[in-house]
């Protein structure tokens, strides 16, 4: 075994990126320590209401692939073939998230995938996990790491060749780049208006679903909605978006039983006739705020880096979150293959490769907020994206939706697909507010309009310097 393999890594945070990112580097053949503040969830309940039921898609697969778990994974996913649309009458339909039939996202429990990446990564002899300890603070020119022990409360200090910190979005080394003014770090985290609440459809008592499957349901109304993912168990995993203290209904002014009650009866009837046990879990279950965070630079020299949401949280709506937090280490992993031994070459082509798509992956999330929320029940995009579907269909290897571009082409970086994506979505709805195309018509003279537009716009962004 080579010097270089013998190096000891420090990961601070055993979530879903930091027990990949193990996984990983002990396939590798690295000593690697992780260190993490919760109890191990494997032997001790994590309470609820915090989870938002993962989507996992191809970008978060090719990291599976990478690690050869992609079988062991699979067992753990539901497919979700598209939105199920409910409206305020409890009428429903349903809009794929792509006219190729193998392309689908799936549903799948935070609590359950991660166990398993544990499972995984305990199996080398060279990576160890240590619960209970939360980090303090971090010494980022030492390469010293201040733990305090949850259970007893002692403090003890470990060191290591590297640290990479995994630990979310409240991230203690990224708190220690702020507050020590070592050096130049820029810092931004924005929320959302709104935030959100865990709730629940439990499965019948024969344990079948109570709704559709396959999909990830939605309710949207406007300034406000639901969704709902699917469990193994059968039970949904219901998340309600809503502003803190906007609209007649916000999280502010719900505060009784008959409150919530009748704001359910209102907008979410059909949902409501699910869950009698609402109540319990709206008041049980804390209000989370949503947010995003980006920040600069990611290491300090070859001692410390940040990856995952450490480096940038964003919000949950494009189902991204985790997938890029995967992708993360597969990008990792290739910069490892060029510069392995020089951890500070390493750290500089990883950010370099990969902020610019982890910025646009945030922004696309917030973009598709407001259309989740409010676009997916207006008629002219649900008439651009039964064009869409069509080209899909028709002609699978010309067009893909911008939606298709981020989540199902895992070759093609986010900021790649943002820009294509953005300037297809613009193309479409130009022509058709424009009356310049007949849906009824011709596809494939449809598609080419679409696309001359469609290039045109880039191109426009290309001379602003947009692209």
């Amino acid at each position: 075994m080579t010097k270089t393999k013998q190096q000891n890594i420090l990961i601070i945070g055993a979530g879903l990126c930091g027990s990949l990112l193990a996984l990983r580097l002990g396939q590798r053949g690295y000593h690697v320590s992780v260190y993490e503040k919760r109890p191990d969830l494997r032997k001790a309940k994590i309470s609820a209401g915090r989870s938002i039921n993962l989507a996992f898609s191809d970008r978060g697969n090719k990291a599976m692939k990478m690690v050869g778990l992609e079988d062991k994974v699979k067992a753990l996913c539901i497919p979700m073939h598209g939105r199920m649309i409910h409206d305020k009458n409890g009428k429903t339909f349903q809009s794929n998230y792509s006219g190729r039939d193998h392309e689908y996202i799936n549903s799948i429990s935070r609590s359950g995938l991660n166990a398993l990446l544990l499972d995984e990564a305990e199996k080398h002899e060279n990576v160890n996990f240590y619960f209970d300890s939360e980090c303090l603070s971090v010494n980022f020119e030492n390469t010293t790491v201040l733990f305090e022990n949850t259970e007893s409360k002692t403090q003890f200090v470990e060191d290591a060749d590297t640290i990479i910190a995994t630990d979310g979005a409240g991230s203690a080394l990224r708190k220690s780049y702020f507050l020590e003014r070592k050096f130049l770090f820029s810092f931004s985290q924005d929320y959302l208006t709104h935030g959100y609440k865990e709730l629940s459809i439990l499965p019948k008592e024969n344990g079948d679903y109570k709704t559709y499957k396959n999909a990830l349901h939605i309710w949207p109304r406007g300034d406000f909605m639901i969704i709902a993912l699917p469990n193994l168990d059968g039970s949904f995993t219901v998340t309600l978006f809503l502003s803190y203290d906007e609209g007649p209904y916000n999280f502010n002014n719900l505060k009784t039983e008959e409150q919530v009650l009748e704001f359910f009866r209102e907008e979410f009837p059909d949902a409501l006739a699910m869950m009698p046990n609402l109540l319990d879990d709206f008041f049980t279950n804390p209000t989370a705020p949503l947010g995003t965070i980006k920040c600069s630079p990611w290491h300090y020299k070859g001692n410390t880096l940040l990856m995952g949401d450490a480096a940038h949280a964003i919000v949950p709506f494009y189902g991204q979150g985790m997938n890029a937090s995967f992708e993360d280490v597969v990008e990792f992993d290739a910069i490892l293959d060029r510069f392995e031994g020089d951890w500070k070459k390493v750290f500089e082509a990883y950010e370099k490769t990969r902020k610019k798509d982890t910025d646009a992956i945030a922004d696309l999330a917030i973009d598709n907020f407001h259309e989740m929320k409010d676009h997916v029940a207006n008629p002219i995009f649900q008439e651009k994206r039964h064009l869409e579907m069509a080209f899909e269909k028709e002609f699978p290897n010309e067009y893909s939706s911008k939606y298709s571009l981020v989540t199902f082409n895992e070759n093609i970086g986010y900021r790649e697909a943002m820009l294509r994506g953005r300037a297809q979505d613009k193309a479409i709805l130009n022509l058709l507010a424009d009356n310049a195309i007949d849906t009824r018509g011709d596809l494939r003279t449809i598609l080419e309009k679409v696309k001359q537009e469609t290039y045109a716009i880039l191109e426009d962004d290309r001379i602003a310097g947009l692209k």
